[in-house]
Parts: C-alpha cells; sequence; structure tokens
C-alpha cells in the first residue's frame, strides 16, 4: 500500500512542478510511515516539511497544495494535514478486505510478476582445500536467501558457486595424497582440515616433498591426465562435504552449480590478451598491472590492479575478470550479484570498473557487491574455538541442534524422542539461519546460542512458535488455510492494522531482492507474528460473535499463517505444524 501512496505523490510533485510550485531540479525522497495510531490515518509523510524551503513555503501551507493536488484514488478515502505539515492517508477499508481475498486465493501473495532478468548470483564459494568453517555462512544464506526471492519475483536466477578449487594449495594437497597412496595407506579425507594441516606440515618440513608438490601444481596447469585424475578425486570428496551442509542448511545449491575458479583457467591469458589490446597494462616490477585513476591510497598513489604476476602467475582480479566475462556473454545476464565479505569491496570496485573499462561487460549490466560484515563471538572478535582456531560449520549446526533438541525437551517432557530430535533438528538450524539473516548484511553481529533459541523477540523459535499457534487454530476447527469461505469484514482496528501489514508484503519482497538485504524480510514477518498475536487476544476466531464473523477472522488469520510460512520459507527456513 505505501507504493500507492508513494506513486500518487510523485505525480502530485510533477504536477506542482508543471506549475511552478517546486522547481524541476526537485528529486524528493518520499518517506511514508505507518501511524501507530489508527485514528491518524494509515500512513503519514512529512514530504510537506522536506520541500518547504526550496519551495520558499510554509510547510503547513505547501501541504494543503499538496493534498489538493493529489490525484482521486479509490484504495485512499481521506487525507488529513497534522501537525506542522505531516500529510495522513487513510485507507479504503472496502478496498483493502477485497485485497484480503484476493492475496489469501493468490499462490503468489499478490506479488505480481515482474519483467524477467536473468541474473547471476555469485555466494557460498568456500576453498575445497578445506572444510566450510564459520567464516562461509553468511555468503550462503544471504546469498540464497536473496535468490528464492528473486525467483518468487518471476527472475530466471543462474545460481553460481565460485568455489577455490585451483592454485598451487593444490599441488600440496595432491603431494600428499601421492605420498599416501604410494606408502600403501588408505586415503583419508573424512577430516579435509586434518588432511590439510597434515599436508601443510609435509610441505614446510620436507623440501623434497615441497618440490613434489611444485611439480604437480605445474603439471595439473599443464593438463597432466596423472595430475587432473587425483585432483578431481580430491575436488569430488571435498564438494560432497559442502553439498551434506548445504542440504542441512537449507540451501538451495547443488553440484551443477559449481563453476569453480579452475573452470576459467583456459580464458586467463585471452583476458591479459584483450587487456593488453585495450592498451590498459602496464608493466611494474616484471608484473603486469591496470592502474586506474578512481583507486588511489591515502598518500595519493594509484593502486594497482595485478592481472599476472611477475613469475606469470593469474591472480584472483584475472578469474574474477573471466568470471564477468563467461556470465555477461554466456549466461547472458542483466544483473550479476557477489555475496562476498564487506572486507573485499575495494578488489570488486575495481574489477567492476575495469570490466567495464576493459568492455567485458556493458552499462546495461549491473554488476553489484553486496558486501557483509563479520560473525563475532562475546569479545566482539571474529569468531574462534576455545583455542583460537577456525569453528568449523558442521561443528557449529551439531551444537546448535543439540541445544535445541535439550530446549524442546525441557518445554516437552512427555514428547517422543523421535520428534524431539526431528523438530530440534528443525529449530537449531532455522536458529543459526535466522539470528544471521535478521541483521543488516552490511553490519558485524555477535554470535549468542541463547539468543537466538530464545521464545522471545525477533528469533526463529518465536516465529516458528508463532506459525504453529496460526495452525493450531484451524486444526481446532478441522479447516484447511485453503478452504475458509465467506467475505472479509474489518471491523475493528486490529483486524484493519493486521490486513494492512498483511498488504505490504510485495512491497518488503522488492526491497529484499533491490538491495540484497533480507533482514527487510525478517523484521517484516517478525511484525506479522507480532499484530497476529494481538488480534488474536482481542478478536475471539472460533468464538466470533456470529458465523460470519468468525469465517471472516477465519480468513485474515489464515492470511496471516501464509504470509509467516511464505516468508519463513523465503528465507531458507521451514515451518512445523507442532513445537
Amino acid at each position: 500500500m505505501k507504493s500507492v501512496v508513494e506513486a500518487l505523490l510523485a505525480q502530485t510533485i510533477e504536477i506542482l512542478k508543471q506549475q511552478d510550485v517546486l522547481a524541476e531540479d526537485v528529486i524528493p525522497r518520499i518517506n511514508i510511515q505507518n501511524t501507530k495510531d489508527k485514528s491518524h490515518g494509515d500512513f503519514a509523510c512529512n514530504i510537506a516539511m522536506m520541500l518547504a524551503k526550496p519551495a520558499k513555503m510554509n510547510p503547513r501551507e505547501l501541504a494543503e497544495k499538496i493534498v489538493s493536488t493529489l490525484p482521486a484514488d479509490p484504495r485512499i478515502t481521506d487525507t488529513q494535514i497534522a501537525g506542522p505539515g505531516f500529510i495522513n492517508f487513510f485507507v479504503n477499508d472496502s478496498w483493502l478486505e477485497q485485497q484480503v481475498s484476493t492475496t489469501l486465493a493468490d499462490s503468489r501473495l499478490g506479488v505480481q510478476a515482474t519483467e524477467p532478468q536473468t541474473i547471476v548470483v555469485d555466494y557460498s564459494s568456500p576453498n575445497l582445500a578445506k572444510e566450510m568453517h564459520v567464516g562461509h555462512l553468511r555468503s550462503s544464506i544471504i546469498g540464497d536467501a536473496v535468490v528464492r526471492a528473486l525467483e518468487f519475483q518471476g527472475h530466471k536466477v543462474i545460481r553460481q558457486n565460485h568455489v577455490g578449487d585451483w592454485g598451487t594449495q593444490f599441488g600440496m594437497l595432491l603431494a600428499y595424497m601421492e605420498e599416501q597412496q604410494n606408502n600403501g595407506e588408505a586415503l583419508d579425507l573424512a577430516d579435509l582440515e586434518g588432511f590439510y594441516r597434515a599436508s601443510k606440515q609435509r610441505f614446510d618440513e620436507s623440501e623434497v616433498f615441497a618440490n613434489r608438490a611444485r611439480e604437480l601444481v605445474v603439471a595439473l596447469q599443464s593438463g597432466d591426465e596423472y595430475c587432473n585424475k587425483l585432483w578431481l578425486e580430491f575436488n569430488s570428496i571435498s564438494l560432497e562435504h559442502c553439498l551434506e551442509l548445504y542440504q542441512r542448511l537449507g540451501v538451495s545449491l547443488t553440484a551443477q552449480d559449481v563453476r569453480g575458479e579452475s573452470a576459467y583457467n583456459d580464458d586467463l591469458q585471452t583476458i591479459v590478451n584483450k587487456l593488453t589490446q585495450a592498451k590498459l597494462l602496464t608493466e611494474s616490477q616484471g608484473a603486469l598491472c591496470v592502474f586506474l585513476d578512481e583507486f588511489k591510497n591515502k598518500d595519493g598513489d594509484i593502486l594497482p590492479i595485478i592481472v599476472q604476476k611477475a613469475g606469470g602467475g593469474f591472480l584472483y582480479a584475472t578469474s574474477d575478470l573471466a568470471a564477468i566475462r563467461y556470465r555477461t556473454q554466456q549466461l547472458q545476464a542483466q544483473r550479476i550479484l557477489y555475496f562476498v565479505d564487506q572486507r573485499q569491496a575495494l578488489h570488486f570496485n575495481q574489477i567492476f570498473a575495469l570490466a567495464h573499462k576493459a568492455g567485458f561487460v556493458s552499462d546495461a549490466t549491473s554488476l553489484e557487491h553486496l558486501g557483509f560484515g563479520t560473525m563475532n563471538g562475546e569479545d566482539g572478535k571474529p569468531f574462534k574455538t576455545r583455542s583460537g582456531g577456525t569453528v568449523k560449520l558442521v561443528d557449529l549446526l551439531n551444537e546448535a541442534e543439540e541445544r535445541a533438541m535439550t530446549l524442546v525437551r525441557s518445554k516437552n517432557p512427555d514428547m517422543a524422542a523421535a520428534e524431539i530430535e526431528e523438530i530440534g533438528k528443525a529449530v537449531g538450524i532455522a536458529a543459526v539461519k535466522y539470528a544471521d539473516l535478521s541483521k543488516d548484511r552490511a553490519r558485524d553481529y555477535i554470535f549468542n546460542f541463547d539468543q537466538m533459541l530464545s521464545f522471545e523477540g525477533n528469533t526463529a523459535p518465536y516465529l516458528l512458535y508463532a506459525y504453529t499457534r496460526v495452525a493450531s487454530i484451524f486444526e481446532k476447527a478441522g479447516l484447511s488455510m485453503n478452504s475458509i469461505q465467506g467475505e472479509v469484514k474489518l471491523v475493528s482496528e486490529k483486524e484493519k492494522e493486521l490486513a494492512s501489514k498483511l498488504m505490504q508484503f510485495p512491497e518488503v519482497l522488492a526491497r529484499v531482492t533491490q538491495r540484497g538485504q533480507p533482514h527487510t524480510l525478517c523484521s517484516y514477518v517478525y511484525e506479522v507474528a507480532g499484530i497476529f498475536s494481538s488480534f488474536y487476544e482481542h478478536c475471539p476466531i472460533l468464538s466470533a460473535d456470529t458465523e460470519e464473523q468468525k469465517q471472516s477472522r477465519l480468513r485474515l488469520a489464515a492470511l496471516a499463517g501464509k504470509t509467516i510460512k511464505q516468508g519463513l520459507n523465503l528465507l531458507g527456513i521451514n515451518t512445523l505444524e507442532r513445537m
């Protein structure tokens, strides 16, 4: 509904520009808020106070001019001016009632299919040389939530898991695999982290081993069949570890979505050649670099983009440019989203600028680095084990599930063990995901099991329980949320408040996909749950005064339940029927 008010105000501003009330160069930021006191309207806007000074008018006088110029719209019954110049909008109850019924019958909950774009999303991207750790959580689940939202809007989304599966570290790993096999030892990759540490130790302590590792890197990059076989074997096992974690997390990435660094190996020299042809490369201390004037350090020196090292090796910049080229030319991407740590912002800004300058991507294609902050421990530093080591993602999930099962058992001592385990696992994973997704992705946050497993506040357990409350109403009534008939009649303020909030779902989803910010969807679902709880307390449903009122409130409750469920599903969280 906010979008309706925004559109009306935008039209009004254009009319006032034509009437010379406002200058042509005025581009206001229309800020519309829901009002808490519905007697003052459903929405309030301070646009008159924002524009009063450039218009050289009193704010209230300008507000009166705006209200008198507003185009008529059947969805808005009244507008009023309050205080120094706030404009309050009142929504037509009849229209709102009809929208609830229409949305309830729509499997997309009012989300209109947008003009589809081909959107490539680069997320998760673990290093196959090691096990996934907590640092991979944010990219995996934030990227996946945005992917789900984009697909729900009707876009063609191409997932790209740009795994680290190439480079000098693999020579070391292959040498250790070879050594184990030559010694007749069984290859054990169950503990990838341990395998990596053991190979690194051998590399550091044995010059013979280190030389062999370097030989294998060269052979691998040259396409040696023996090395390629070892490499494929290692990557296959490592990737299987990742896929198991994706399944546990409810992340929709599959083996078919993997396109790692190695996929661009044959194109790296082409990138260098094309940059040479474009006269963008400069030799610096034996390395081939690009110097772009817009990227300078605090001393005013231009920061180089190193494309090829002095020894002939390539870097992340080279493979990232090759990936952009592939995604725009082969996949025909109109928009490319990168969910990568915020600390890589400079790297991506440089790569995006160079890709445009080199002609690898057209101006019509949007390249977006949607960076995220770090997950920190109670000390405010990056989350570590007690010994200071990196926390494996699998260990984090195991602990979350165990804690959640203990919690479920304490609340349901008579529940069967199998059901406790099933619910506990679902709640544990949901708690970890939601605690992350509910935070602004650009900010760091403190990881705290007690907070994320709480049944109070903006947490997964609270929202999962909120959905079970809705489901229990229909279970008691012996009805399905899809079978409720009758008209919706919004009489009380609690009914109108809930209906108005439910109509905002498409607008919230648009903000998620435009800005890559799932926390806005989390906040919305939490607000829906809270407003529904208030509605439930003040508006009897099954014991309503009349059958018509009962059916109306059941329909409103059904839409609330569906909205909570759909919102959580788009976040990659499955709802439960019982907790």
